[in-house]
C-alpha cells in the first residue's frame, strides 16, 4: 500500500467517525421501557420492519404497503440503510421478478425488467417498460436513472401494469423514488464510506461522503433542507491493455428543499444538481475471454460525461372533503459518451455520442377517502425535447454520423377508485385516457461528412453535406390515443385480504434513432417509419396474510400477461456498421409467473424473510424473423423471450443483539436470479447469479453514532449489463455452448458489472 493510498484510507476511516445505524433513529426515539431497578431500555430497531407507508395508490391518504391490493415491494428510509444501497440497482436482488439493471453501454442508463418485460437497449428515443417517478417527477429517458442515491424516503417498486395512476410506459411496473423532506425538528446525517475490491492487483477504494441539514427557518412555517453528495471511485476493475485501474468515476449531488406550511397549503420545492463523469464502459469481449471472469482488455477507455438539474414543486391542499395535489417538475439532462464497441484491444469499432434531453410535466389531483369509498381524479400533461448524436469510427471505413430529434407531448386524464360494498368487500375500477404525440427528424448513421443532430448540422432529407442527392433520413409525426382500464375486486378478513384484477397498459411506440442500414429499414416499413406501441393485459389474482400481531406475513400473486405487438430491438452482427440496432414490432406472446414474499419475526431479536418468482413464457405470434434464418417458422416460436429469467428466489435475516448501552445489528441477504437471453435472437444472455450480501453495524453507546462493516456480491459472480454480438474478436475461447443457442458471431460487447465488495461505513444523526 502507498504512502497516498494509506493517507486516503486514514481519512476516509477518520470521517467515518459521522455515522449512525440505519435502524437507530426509529430504535432511540422508541418510548424507553423500564427494567426492574427503573433504567430505561433501549427500543427493538426490529419493530419497524414491515411497517412500511406507501404513496403509490395516490389515495388522499398514504397507506399501509399491507393493505393495498397491489403487489408491491416498498423499502423506508432505515431499511435502505440497512441495504447499504448505492444505487437503484442495488435493489435488484430484494424482490421477486424484478431486474433494476443498467446497460453498461452508457453508464447510468437503465434497463429495467419486471415480470419479464424489459428493454435491451440504449437509444434514447426507446421507452422503457417500467416507469421511474422521483419525487412524483416521470423520467422520460432511460438516461441517467442508475445513478448514486442518497437521502432518500422510500423506495416503492410496483409490479404489474400501472397505467391508470401512472400513464404510459409502466407496463412491466413503477419504481417510486421518493426523497426526505425537510424536518419540523433542527437535524442532520453525516455518512462516510470506503469501499471496493479486496482481489489483488483489481481495483482500488470507492470513497463516499454525504450530509443532510434539515430544521425550521420559521417555526411551523418554513422548513428547510440542505444535502451534499460525493464519491470518488478509482475503479473496480483492472485494464489489461494496459494494466491500469478501470471504471474510475466521480460524482457531485447537490440538493436543496424548502416546505412552506400555509394553513391547509403545504407547498414542497425541491432542486438536485447532479454531475458525474468518468471511464467509459469496462467492455468484455467473450469470444476472447471467459464469460465467468472480470478479464478484459480495450485499448480505447472512452468516457462518459453527466449533468442533470432537476427540479420539483409540490402543493398539497386541503379543500373539502378531499386533498388536492399538484407536482410540476422539471429535468435537463445532457450526456457525452466515448465507448470501446468493438472490446478489444484494436481499435475496429468505436463509437461517441451526444443527449440532450429537457422535460417539464404537471400532474394534478383530487383525492376523497369516506367510510365508502376512495376515489383519486387527475389530470396529466409531459413535453420534452430530446436530441441524440452518435458518431461510429469503424476501422478502415469513414466516420459514421447520425441520430434523431424529437418533440414529444403526452395528455391524460385518469380516475381510479375503491367502493366499499361492506366491511369486507370492495370493488376496484379506474380508466385512464391518454394522447400522445411525437414529432422526429431522424438522420440515418452513415458515413458522412462530420456533422450534429444536437447542434442541428445533420440533414435529415435531401443532400447530404457534399450537396448531393441522397436520402439521408426523414421527418415524421405519430399519435396515439388510448384508453386504459381497470377493474377489480378485494376481499378483506382479519388483517388479511385477497384480491384480483384485469388491467392494460400501453408502452409508447415511436422512432430509432440509431438506424444504420436505410435500405433494409425502409424495405421493411415502407412509408411507415414509427414503430406501433406495445399493448399489455395483465390478470392477477394475489393475496397478503398476516397475523395480528404481525408477526408473521406472507404476500403471494398469480399473473398471465397478454403482450401484443411486443416491440423489441433486433441486434444482428454487421460488418459494416459493427452492429446494426434495429426495433420492430416483433411478436405477440404471453408471460405466466407467480411470486411470493414472506416475513416472519422467530424472536424479540431475529426477523427472517424469503422470496420467489416464476416465470413462464412463450411466444404466440410471431410478427417479424427474430431468429435470423430468413423464415418465419417454429424455429421463431421456440426462442425465449429476453429478459425473462425463469426463477428467482432468496431469503436473509436480521439479528439485533443488546449488549448495554450498544447494540449489534446483523443482516445476511442470498438472491437467486436464473440466466436469461439478452438478445430476440438468444444468441447473446446473462448469466446466472448467486448474490450474497452482509453487514454487520455496531450502534455505539454515543447517540446517533454507528459503524458497519458490509459487503456485496460475496461470491464475486460475474454479471454483464448486455451481450450483443460482433462479427469480430475472434473465436469464443469458452468452447461452451450458451444455454439458448451455439454462437455463430466472432465476439460479444458484454459491459461488466461489479464484483466482490467490500466496505466499512460510519454515519452519526443528531
Amino acid at each position: 500500500m502507498t504512502l497516498r493510498s494509506a493517507s486516503r484510507r486514514a481519512l476516509a476511516l477518520l470521517l467515518c467517525s459521522c455515522a449512525a445505524n440505519p435502524f437507530a433513529a426509529h430504535a432511540q426515539d422508541a418510548n424507553p421501557a423500564a427494567n426492574e431497578d427503573g433504567q430505561e431500555e433501549r427500543g427493538s430497531a426490529l419493530d419497524t420492519i414491515g411497517n412500511i407507508i406507501v404513496t403509490g395508490t395516490k389515495t388522499q391518504n398514504p397507506e399501509d404497503v399491507q393493505d393495498i391490493p397491489l403487489a408491491v415491494t416498498a423499502f423506508n428510509a432505515d431499511t435502505l440503510d440497512a441495504f447499504k444501497v448505492r444505487d437503484v440497482q442495488g435493489l435488484s436482488y430484494q424482490a421477486p421478478n424484478v431486474s433494476l439493471d443498467q446497460i453498461g453501454t452508457s453508464r447510468g442508463t437503465a434497463n429495467f425488467s419486471i415480470r419479464g418485460l424489459g428493454i435491451n437497449s440504449s437509444i434514447p428515443s426507446i421507452d422503457p417498460t417500467v416507469g421511474v417517478f422521483v419525487d412524483g417527477v416521470y423520467l422520460g429517458i432511460n438516461g441517467g436513472v442508475v445513478f448514486d442515491i442518497f437521502d432518500l424516503e422510500s423506495v416503492e417498486i410496483l409490479r404489474g401494469p400501472q397505467g391508470v395512476l401512472f400513464g404510459r410506459n409502466v407496463t412491466g411496473g413503477a419504481v417510486l423514488i421518493n426523497t426526505t423532506n425537510p424536518t419540523e425538528e433542527f437535524s442532520g446525517k453525516v455518512r462516510a464510506a470506503v469501499d471496493g475490491p479486496i482481489d489483488g492487483g483489481r481495483g482500488g477504494e470507492n470513497y463516499t461522503a454525504s450530509a443532510v441539514l434539515t430544521g425550521p427557518l420559521v417555526e411551523d412555517k418554513l422548513l428547510f433542507k440542505v444535502a451534499g453528495y460525493y464519491n470518488n471511485d478509482r475503479g473496480y476493475f483492472e485494464n489489461q491493455f494496459d494494466g491500469s485501474n478501470f471504471g474510475q468515476a466521480e460524482t457531485y449531488i447537490l440538493r436543496g428543499a424548502l416546505e412552506a406550511r400555509l394553513g391547509d397549503l403545504t407547498l414542497t420545492g425541491k432542486v438536485d444538481y447532479f454531475d458525474s463523469e468518468g471511464d467509459g464502459p469496462n467492455g468484455q469481449n467473450r469470444g476472447i475471454f471467459e464469460r465467468d471472469t472480470f478479464d478484459f482488455a480495450i485499448d480505447n477507455p472512452g468516457f462518459y460525461d453527466t449533468e442533470i438539474l432537476t427540479t420539483s414543486l409540490t402543493a398539497e391542499w386541503d379543500i373539502g372533503p378531499g386533498t388536492l395535489t399538484n407536482i410540476f417538475g422539471y429535468r435537463d439532462y445532457s450526456a457525452m459518451t466515448d465507448a470501446d464497441i468493438d472490446a478489444t484491444t484494436a481499435p475496429i469499432f468505436n463509437s461517441d455520442t451526444e443527449t440532450a434531453q429537457d422535460q417539464i410535466s404537471n400532474e394534478i389531483r383530487y383525492a376523497v377517502s369516506t367510510a365508502n369509498f376512495d376515489l383519486t381524479v387527475g389530470g396529466f400533461y409531459f413535453d420534452q425535447t430530446l436530441a441524440y448524436t452518435e458518431s461510429r469510427r469503424i476501422i478502415n471505413a469513414p466516420r459514421f454520423f447520425g441520430g434523431g430529434r424529437q418533440d414529444h407531448e403526452v395528455l391524460g386524464v385518469f380516475a381510479n377508485g375503491q367502493f366499499y360494498l361492506n366491511d369486507a368487500l370492495s370493488v376496484i375500477a379506474g380508466l385512464r385516457w391518454s394522447q400522445e404525440t411525437k414529432d422526429a427528424e431522424v438522420t440515418y448513421v452513415r458515413p458522412r461528412p462530420e456533422c450534429s443532430v444536437v447542434d442541428r448540422t445533420c440533414p435529415t432529407s435531401g443532400t447530404n453535406g457534399l450537396g448531393l442527392p441522397e436520402n439521408n433520413g426523414f421527418t415524421d409525426r405519430v399519435r396515439f390515443r388510448n384508453l386504459s382500464p381497470k377493474l377489480g375486486l378485494q376481499y378483506e378478513f382479519n388483517d388479511s385480504q385477497i384480491y384480483g384484477h384485469w388491467t392494460r397498459g400501453f408502452r409508447s411506440g415511436g422512432y430509432n434513432f440509431r438506424i444504420t442500414n436505410a435500405n433494409a429499414f425502409e424495405a421493411i416499413v415502407g412509408t411507415d417509419f414509427a414503430f406501433d406501441e406495445e399493448q399489455v393485459d395483465n390478470f392477477e389474482i394475489g393475496g397478503k396474510f398476516q397475523t395480528a400481531d404481525g408477526a408473521f406475513t406472507i404476500n403471494v400473486a398469480a399473473y398471465i400477461t397478454k403482450i401484443q405487438d411486443m416491440q423489441r430491438e433486433v441486434n444482428q452482427a454487421d460488418p459494416a456498421s459493427g452492429v446494426a440496432q434495429s426495433i420492430f414490432n416483433t411478436a405477440d406472446a404471453t408471460i405466466t409467473g407467480f411470486e411470493a414474499e414472506s416475513r416472519v419475526r422467530l424472536s424479540d431479536s431475529l426477523i427472517f424473510t424469503a422470496n420467489i418468482g416464476i416465470i413462464d413464457d412463450q411466444y404466440d405470434e410471431i410478427l417479424f424473423d427474430i431468429s435470423g434464418d430468413g423464415v418465419i417458422d417454429d424455429t421463431d416460436l421456440d426462442l425465449r423471450l429476453p429478459r425473462v429469467p425463469a426463477v428467482t428466489w432468496g431469503f436473509g435475516f436480521l439479528h439485533e443483539l443488546f449488549l448495554g448501552e450498544s447494540e449489534i445489528l446483523t443482516r445476511v441477504n442470498y438472491q437467486y436470479r436464473d440466466e436469461f437471453a439478452y438478445t430476440d435472437d438468444n444468441l447473446g444472455f446473462i448469466q446466472d447469479i448467486s448474490n450474497l450480501e452482509a453487514n454487520i453495524t455496531w450502534v455505539t453507546p454515543l447517540d446517533g453514532l454507528s459503524f458497519s462493516l458490509y459487503g456485496r456480491n460475496l461470491f464475486d459472480e460475474v454479471q454483464a449489463g448486455g451481450d450483443t454480438q460482433l462479427p469480430f474478436g475472434g473465436p469464443r475461447s469458452t468452447g461452451v455452448r450458451q444455454p439458448f443457442a451455439d454462437a455463430p458471431t466472432a465476439g460479444t460487447f458484454s459491459p461488466l458489472q461489479r464484483g466482490r465488495n467490500i466496505g466499512v461505513e460510519a454515519i452519526f444523526e443528531f
